[in-house]
């Protein structure tokens, strides 16, 4: 499997960093787009930075580049996730505003019926924000909040992260290994 992983500016690099981790466990072929705004985060958050999510991929492109292979939907990929998506990204890709590597490659996702997550780290939820949600949707995102679940009762962050990271991969088919289900045995 290939996907597309593309990280913006968003509060929430730690995900992006977990979900590189469970790819490249898994043995996905990796395309990683960082957002300006990503970088403009990982400064300012003090958590991972880009050399660490660089170093998962299994190619990084830069956001730019809008003639990299993964900005043609003859370029096959099982899809693509944001992770995290900033509101900012979230509305251009509702809006079909494809002005850098990130928004080109999901709408190049969506207008190949590919699969689409965005997974958004922020609160509250603005009006303008819940219909950007809604227009993504409608165009065949599939829109998820950052939001762990406490069933599994986790003890470390990385425990949280990991089960985000699970239920976005559940949307591609993949298992990522150690994630507790809801009754499932252990």
């Amino acid at each position: 499997m290939r996907l597309v992983v593309g990280v913006s500016g968003g509060s929430g690099i730690p995900y992006a960093l977990n979900v590189l981790q469970a790819l490249h466990t898994l043995d996905v072929e990796t395309h990683l787009v960082v957002s300006s705004g990503a970088r403009r985060v990982m400064s300012a958050e003090g958590g991972p930075q880009e050399t660490e999510l660089r170093a998962l991929a299994t190619h990084v492109h830069d956001d730019r580049d809008l003639a990299a292979s993964i900005a043609s939907g003859s370029y096959r990929t099982g899809g693509m996730l944001v992770v995290p998506c900033s509101a900012g990204t979230l509305a251009k890709i509702a809006g079909g505003f494809a002005d850098n590597l990130l928004s080109r490659a999901a709408h190049v996702t969506l207008k190949e019926r590919r699969r689409l997550v965005l997974a958004l780290r922020e609160d509250p939820l603005p009006r303008p924000m819940l219909e950007n949600m809604l227009r993504a949707h409608d165009a065949g995102a599939t829109v998820m909040t950052a939001s762990p679940g406490f069933y599994h009762a986790p003890k470390t962050v990385d425990e949280l992260l990991h089960f985000v990271t699970a239920r976005m991969l559940d949307q591609f088919g993949l298992d990522v290994p150690g994630f507790q289900r809801w009754k499932e045995p252990t």
